[in-house]
């Protein structure tokens, strides 16, 4: 599936507040109109929610997750990873052959 477009998402927010509007103004039995207003609230939550995140790129959304990594790591092992590239022994260790 397609990740939708920035306008459709606009397009089905559109819809699900017209619904909302049409039943504001409608009385069902059984107070079905509350629940039905009730619940395309929640769509319209939803609806803002997936527009807001569309404007964020990939990136933006890891890196809100690459500090905690980092600081996981300390700074011990960016210190063998700076005296590493001194070296210029990067790379994966050799395994020692007993």
């Amino acid at each position: 599936m397609a990740k939708p477009s920035n306008r459709e998402l606009h397009a089905l927010r559109n819809l699900i507040s017209e619904a909302e509007l049409i039943l504001s103004t409608t009385e069902l039995p059984e107070g079905r109109a509350t629940r039905s207003r009730e619940l395309l609230r929640a769509a319209l939550a939803l609806t803002d929610d997936f527009i807001n995140q569309a404007k964020l790129t990939p990136a933006a959304i890891m890196g809100r997750k690459g500090g905690s990594t980092t600081a996981q790591r300390g700074s011990d092992y960016f210190r063998q990873l700076a005296a590493k590239r001194k070296t210029r022994a990067g790379g994966r260790p050799k395994s020692s052959s007993d």
